[in-house]
């Protein structure tokens, strides 16, 4: 099967993704706030409650989850189950994420350099997601 370079950069991205994730639990509250966690999660790490670290862990292993799917399509790793479906949801889940700032700047007038960057990347890995899957599709076929 030929390797679907987007898949593999968008799974890539996803485990890079994890991998912040797990760093900023050893981080602590200062990390929590400087990756727009919100202060309330900060504020829960600084009191050692296990929740921040149990929201984390659970977001970094869906992202990893979403990079083996990305891994699948790509042809690196063995087909997974509903492997369209989930490349679709994955892209729109990114997508979406990353154009939501365009209604919240509306909505807002002021919207923190953080809201941009992350919008900004998270789009980019919606646009890895959605130009491997596009390319990979007849190949995903079950």
């Amino acid at each position: 099967m030929t390797r679907e370079p987007f898949l593999v950069l968008a799974g890539w991205l996803s485990l890079l993704a994890a991998a912040l994730h797990l760093a900023v639990i050893v981080g602590g509250p200062d990390w929590y706030r400087f990756f727009g966690a919100g202060e309330g999660m900060a504020r829960m790490a600084e009191r050692g409650m296990i929740q921040p670290t149990l929201i984390t862990l659970g977001i970094a292993a869906v992202l990893a989850i979403w990079a083996a799917y990305a891994f699948s399509g790509a042809g690196l790793i063995g087909k997974l189950p509903l492997l369209r479906t989930g490349l679709v949801v994955i892209t729109l889940i990114y997508l979406a994420r990353g154009l939501l700032i365009v209604p919240a700047a509306l909505m807002q007038r002021e919207i923190n350099a953080f809201g941009w960057w992350s919008s900004l990347i998270v789009l980019i890995y919606g646009l890895a997601y959605l130009i491997g899957t596009w390319r990979a599709w007849p190949r995903l076929a079950p």
